[in-house]
């Protein structure tokens, strides 16, 4: 059961979604335009400072609220969701578990409100899912200062204007299978950093996703985040954390194209009589909610362990590949009912199935997630 500030949290972003972003988002989708005005607002209503304690400006809530307002968010739309997830999941929370208390106080407050938002960059050009035999990028330490060299793809919300930095990871010491990877603060008007124009992309056409790359970078040796050697089991954590948030905006699509479904169905005749009344579109949207509702119990159930502080990294595989798929067949069925005008970019499930895709990809592959499932039930060779 839901305590009473969740259910009103989630009271608030539903009508914040539904009358702030969804009369909007098409333009800004259609133009592959970020959404300044509506991450402001957002900033306003103190998401993105869900999880981030008050002595930092946040609103010193619990990561499962963030799951609740990504949800709802993705219900009307995925760009500004997986905004407010990367901006969150990517961008503060390393910075809030592994920063030093200065550069907390630097960047949190900013973060916390919205006005700036944080980048990490991991994947690289060459890399994708093998991160550590991928990896090219180097820091090197030359008086004081981290030198780095590289490159970094898919990263989102990288180039947008309010851009605060991007915390790269990279090779510090060692080479092969087996490198010292740590994590360093890269401040976005770095010079040496360059930020490529956006990708052209599928879906989530309203967010930033660029590809970075790093000339002889020179940043302080005091934005090493966390220790050094550590960065990418650091990243693992993140990650772990982030397919629970990637699993809540899952089970949104999927749940918005329920929503959709229900008022077309309820409003398209068809000889003589509303489509919803064919038990062929009753089938569909009674297996769309079964798919949704058994995606959220297992989001909700990774978010429990991972607050009452138990190993969740099987739950949060298990939450991702099933939101993940439950988002991509329900986006699928939703086409289908709704005929011609599901291949329309000016309806919401034009814009749910092209976003789709994406949510089996990210945050580790569905592959991915079954390895992670095998390997935490002993199955590891």
């Amino acid at each position: 059961m839901l305590k009473d500030e969740h259910i009103e949290l989630r009271k608030s972003v539903e009508e914040f979604a539904r009358e702030v972003v969804a009369p909007v988002i098409g333009d800004y989708y259609e133009r592959g335009e970020f959404p300044y005005e509506i991450v402001r607002k957002m900033g306003a209503m103190g998401l993105f400072g869900l999880p981030v304690p008050e002595e930092y400006g946040g609103m010193g809530g619990d990561y499962f609220a963030l799951c609740l307002a990504l949800e709802e968010l993705a219900r009307v739309d995925s760009s500004v969701a997986i905004t407010l997830e990367a901006a969150v999941s990517l961008g503060a929370m390393p910075l809030l578990r592994y920063g030093t208390a200065e550069q907390k106080e630097r960047w949190l407050p900013k973060l916390a409100s919205g006005e700036r938002l944080g980048a990490f960059g991991l994947t690289e050009p060459g890399g994708g899912t093998d991160v550590p035999g991928g990896m090219r990028t180097t820091a090197v330490l030359d008086d004081g200062q981290w030198v780095i060299n590289g490159s970094k793809a898919f990263i989102t919300n990288s180039g947008t204007d309010i851009t605060a930095f991007v915390a790269v990871a990279a090779i510090t010491a060692g080479e092969g299978r087996r490198p010292e990877i740590s994590t360093i603060i890269v401040p976005s008007d770095t010079p040496g950093l360059t930020v490529s124009k956006k990708y052209s992309k599928v879906g989530w056409s309203a967010s930033d996703t660029r590809e970075l790359s790093f000339t002889d970078c020179r940043v302080p040796e005091e934005n090493l985040l966390g220790e050094r050697g550590r960065g990418y089991s650091q990243f693992l954590r993140t990650l772990d954390e982030g397919r629970v948030a990637i699993a809540a905006l899952s089970v949104g699509l999927a749940q918005g194209c329920i929503d959709e479904s229900l008022r077309y169905a309820r409003e398209r005749t068809a000889f003589g009589r509303t489509i919803g009344g064919f038990q062929a579109i009753q089938f569909k949207i009674a297996d769309m909610e079964a798919r949704a509702h058994t995606a959220r119990l297992a989001y909700y159930h990774a978010a429990e362990r991972m607050l009452a502080g138990l190993p969740f990294k099987k739950e949060a595989a298990i939450a991702k590949l099933v939101s993940s798929n439950a988002a991509m067949d329900n986006a699928r069925d939703a086409t289908q009912i709704f005929g011609g005008y599901g291949f329309m970019n000016e309806f919401p499930v034009g814009r749910f199935y092209r976003d789709a895709k994406i949510l089996e990809i990210g945050e580790g592959t569905s592959e991915v997630q079954r390895m992670l499932i095998a390997r935490e039930l002993g199955m590891d060779a």
